[in-house]
């Protein structure tokens, strides 16, 4: 049987009106409005910590149809602030289906809208740039809900890493899922110890670095650098996540002190572990028209001069200027060739490399789960 449909609307902060129908939670949600270009993986995307802030639209016009299950979570909850599809499906197809995508939402408080013209909403994003919007399924007084979206706080400047990272340190060590026996819990014994700061940290990062006989401690975000040079890492993981990068002084100054005190130590950034690395070199960020959000971003590796498809949620990106400056000791290695943006960047001395984009993917190719290798090897030698 189906639902019945209840009315919502969604309220761009220069005044666009697109009406459709709720589904999820009832009530009203407020955020950056972006638009992601994957075709599928509709939970991975959801349950990343990286969408915090965030009122996320599907450019894929129907979602729904694998329903959500249990397995492909990449945290413990819901973190969009909201949900926007073109055609919400109802009616599941996947033998791994525990729930529908609207209970999944009812049962996270998420508010999300169907039935309005997507493709309109991605085109207005990506020309005019994203910006902040409300869903409501309960007020549909224009005006109203615009003194609303301006009283809200926005992402710039504003610190989300600390909003969404682990209360305290845990460890992991779980491989990646096979079809027939789920996460693989009987990994030979780790070779390495890493410790990765969870600024926002997709689980499949995680199992990413477990496959390659990595064990992680994960820590909190504000972890200084004294207390993780006191567990004896091999390496360190700087994760993704959401928010301003500007905003996270800490993991910079942490970072800071980590390199000073043990230069030899291997470090990867991933996303705003990668933003954070810019900071912490003496460089900043900017925030992007609309950003990167997706499963098909074309990346070059500069020094093989090989493109990779990738995916991607980011904000923020390292200015390409830096990379001119001769006192900046970071040299690019990965381009956008859709916006000539910063992709990824080494040190010049040190065994500390980055990227913008997401090599576990979840959702998304998996061109880029070979710099899960490289950190390895440079584990290896050290």
């Amino acid at each position: 049987m189906s639902r019945k449909k209840k009315k919502a609307v969604l309220v761009l902060k220069d005044g666009t009106e697109l009406k459709g129908f709720g589904f999820g939670a009832e009530g009203e949600t407020i955020g950056e409005v972006v638009f992601h270009t994957g075709m599928t993986g509709y939970q991975e995307i959801i349950t990343d910590p990286s969408y915090h802030g965030q009122i996320v639209t599907m450019t894929c016009t129907q979602i729904g149809n694998t329903g959500i299950n249990f397995e492909d979570m990449e945290s413990g909850r819901v973190w969009v602030e909201g949900y926007i599809v073109r055609e919400y499906q109802d009616f599941t197809s996947n033998y791994r289906c525990k729930m529908t995508l609207d209970e999944f939402l009812r049962k996270n408080n998420v508010v999300g809208i169907e039935g309005i013209d997507t493709r309109f909403l991605t085109r207005k994003l990506r020309t005019q740039g994203s910006q902040p919007g409300i869903i409501s399924s309960e007020d549909f007084n224009r005006q109203s809900l615009l003194e609303k979206i301006r009283k809200d706080r926005g992402i710039l400047g504003i610190d989300m890493a600390s909003e969404v990272t682990c209360p305290k340190p845990y460890d992991f060590y779980q491989g990646t899922w096979r079809h027939g026996s789920g996460y693989d819990k009987n990994l030979p014994e780790p070779r390495f110890k890493v410790a990765a700061l969870d600024f926002g940290i997709k689980t499949n990062i995680l199992r990413m670095l477990s496959d390659r006989r990595i064990f992680c401690r994960v820590m909190p975000a504000k972890t200084t650098g004294e207390e993780i040079l006191k567990e004896k890492p091999d390496g360190i993981l700087l994760s993704n996540g959401p928010g301003d990068p500007s905003a996270c002084t800490y993991a910079a100054e942490a970072v800071r002190k980590i390199v000073e005190q043990r230069p030899e130590l291997p470090v990867m950034g991933i996303c705003l572990g990668h933003q954070i690395l810019g900071h912490t070199f003496g460089g900043r960020t900017i925030k992007l028209k609309f950003g990167h959000h997706g499963a098909n971003h074309p990346v070059m590796d500069l020094a093989e001069r090989e493109v990779e498809i990738t995916s991607q949620n980011h904000n923020f990106a390292v200015p390409m200027e830096y990379f001119d400056q001769p006192d900046f000791p970071m040299k690019l290695t990965h381009l956008n060739l859709n916006d000539n943006t910063c992709e990824g960047m080494a040190h010049k001395k040190l065994p500390v490399f980055s990227i913008q984009y997401h090599p576990e993917a979840s959702p998304g190719p998996h061109d880029a789960r070979h710099l899960f290798n490289k950190f390895v090897e440079l584990m290896e030698e050290k």
